[in-house]
């Protein structure tokens, strides 16, 4: 079995993994705030990190972006166990893997942009930046892990994906320990393209809502450290498959969602009434919540209490699947234990499926052992994660 051994977060919510759980099961919505910057001669709502991020210094100042702040913020916070995992496996042992879908890419946005007035690229730019791998390269030289250091890149599931590889690299005995989880930072290109797409939402979002109209696009950072070393909450299931239906829409009648929960439930060797919590990937767009609704509903109907914390957190891109599987496990972790509302401040779509949306912050009826999280993304790269308390 493999174990969940620690948490370090933060999102649009807060600064850290007890500041956006309790944000999410308030109901709070202020992370999501209008921004005119990104999109010209256009406001849309978006979910910052508002918190004070650490300096990148000294010969890693090369790996200096916003996204390698964010992922060296999270990792601060669960320096002691990983330090505690290289002094019991070695550095060797411990590899790193990543799910992204922009990386540092804004730092070329504004590096462009400084060569566009000036003629001059900044001079603490570099290419590094931008690369989709450079997270993990960042993280292996800040960390001096001698592990492999991996990225995985498939739009909103990276994150999520990239437990698949963190799984693996254990299981082949390659590592004893993994660092896994995603980071995105905000960035004009995705900004630009979701609006190119109509997926924008005119104001903040409304998963599952009547007048749903697309995302709040946000930022985050979730790493959780993956040993076979005994703790509260173990990695009980993975399911992952894709529609290849269309590049940017879900397939509609959502078979293939379906079957990626039913393989994350028959790799945990459970029935789907044992899951006590479903985290939606929910985020607010007209095609992919009728699709997600439907394909829930076959397999659930309305016997399991669901949410979507985009409502909250906003659509954090390639670190959602990690971001939305740390509240999952802080649910499994809390006692007594409450369930994040489906925030959208908007009626519940009537022509949806009736799944057991949780629509008021709530105590859960009885104590939380077994959550399900699904990120389904574009290119129809699924993913469906199953936490349970050891």
């Amino acid at each position: 079995m493999l174990y969940l051994n620690d948490l370090g977060l933060l999102s649009a919510c807060g600064g850290n993994k007890q500041e956006t759980l309790q944000a999410v099961l308030n109901g709070d919505r202020s992370g999501l705030t209008a921004n005119e910057t990104f999109i010209p001669q256009k406001t849309v709502y978006i979910g910052a990190v508002k918190s004070e991020l650490p300096d990148i210094e000294g010969d890693l100042q090369v790996y200096n972006c916003r996204n390698n702040r964010l992922l060296l913020a999270a990792a601060s916070q669960i320096r002691p166990t990983i330090e505690r995992m290289i002094n019991l496996y070695g550095a060797k042992r411990i590899g790193i893997v990543l799910g992204t879908s922009t990386s540092g890419i804004r730092n070329t946005e504004l590096a462009l942009s400084s060569v566009a007035s000036s003629g001059q690229k900044p001079s603490e730019f570099h290419y590094k930046q931008q690369q989709l791998g450079a997270g993990a390269d960042f993280l292996a030289h800040y960390l001096s892990l001698k592990g492999p250091a991996i990225t995985v890149s498939t739009a909103c599931s990276s994150s999520g994906r990239a437990f698949l590889s963190a799984r693996r690299l254990i299981n082949m005995d390659i590592c004893d320990a993994v660092i896994v989880g995603g980071a995105d930072s905000l960035c004009r290109y995705t900004i630009n393209g979701f609006n190119a797409l109509e997926s924008i939402a005119r104001e903040k979002c409304k998963p599952f809502g009547q007048n749903r109209d697309g995302i709040n696009i946000s930022e985050a950072s979730a790493l959780f450290v993956l040993s076979r070393e005994e703790a509260e909450i173990r990695l009980a299931g993975i399911g992952a498959n894709s529609d290849a239906y269309h590049f940017s829409a879900p397939d509609p009648g959502g078979e293939t969602a379906m079957a990626c929960m039913q393989s994350a439930l028959q790799d945990a060797q459970l029935d789907p009434q044992s899951i006590d919590y479903i985290n939606l990937h929910g985020t607010a767009t007209p095609l992919n919540d009728a699709m997600e609704s439907k394909a829930v509903y076959q397999l659930f109907a309305d016997q399991v209490a669901a949410s979507s914390s985009k409502g909250m957190t906003g659509h954090a891109l390639g670190a959602a699947a990690a971001l939305e599987l740390g509240i999952c496990y802080q649910l499994l972790s809390s006692s007594p234990c409450s369930l994040p509302p489906n925030i959208n401040e908007d009626d519940t779509d009537p022509t949806l499926p009736a799944i057991k949306l949780i629509r008021q912050p709530q105590n859960a009826p009885h104590s939380l052992k077994i959550c399900l999280s699904n990120s389904f993304a574009f290119g129809g790269k699924n993913v469906s994660l199953i936490l349970a308390k050891s």
